[in-house]
């Protein structure tokens, strides 16, 4: 993991809205949280209550191999896609044998992959982590994630996310 520059938790608002609003599951519950407190989709607080206040955002430059030891955050789907590991890495052979946990086919993986291996690139992950020598666990970006796992060979030597540490991250 290469350090870039200092990130801010502005940057990191901003870049969740963007990867998020556009997002059909989660649109309208954020429009109407936003509407709700009469925010528009451009603001930049409010929307992580109960996240630690002493969070520091730094842009990394991640290798293929170090993206693969990411976790996805401890929920539901995410487990049971990955085989109860939370590893990207350990659902990409699962998706490929037709996993669908709950019901929920994962089929949108392999079209994702499909992009990422003619080149496509999307918006940087957002990881956190306790600090130095913690997990990396994805705060943002799970399919991307999963996506880039699928078609690791054709990615970049590195990509760029922000990284988000404290130490009660596991809060």
């Amino acid at each position: 993991m290469r350090w870039l520059r200092p990130g801010s938790e502005a940057e990191m608002v901003a870049l969740f809205l963007r990867t998020e609003l556009p997002a059909a599951r989660f649109r309208d519950t954020l429009r109407a949280l936003l509407a709700r407190h009469g925010l528009p989709e451009s603001v930049s607080t409010g929307l992580f209550e109960g996240f630690p206040d002493d969070v520091s955002w730094q842009w990394m430059a991640l290798t293929p191999a170090e993206l693969a030891t990411v976790r996805y955050i401890d929920y539901d789907y995410w487990v049971e896609l990955s085989g109860g590991t939370r590893l990207a890495a350990d659902a990409a052979p699962r998706i490929r044998a037709g996993a669908a946990p709950f019901g929920v086919p994962s089929d949108w993986a392999l079209g994702m992959a499909d992009e990422v291996a003619r080149g496509a690139r999307f918006p940087p992950l957002i990881l956190v982590t306790t600090g130095p020598g913690g997990d990396l666990v994805v705060l943002e970006g799970h399919a991307r994630l999963t996506a880039y796992m699928l078609a690791r060979d054709r990615l970049p030597p590195e990509l760029e996310v922000l990284v988000g540490s404290s130490p009660a991250m596991p809060r």
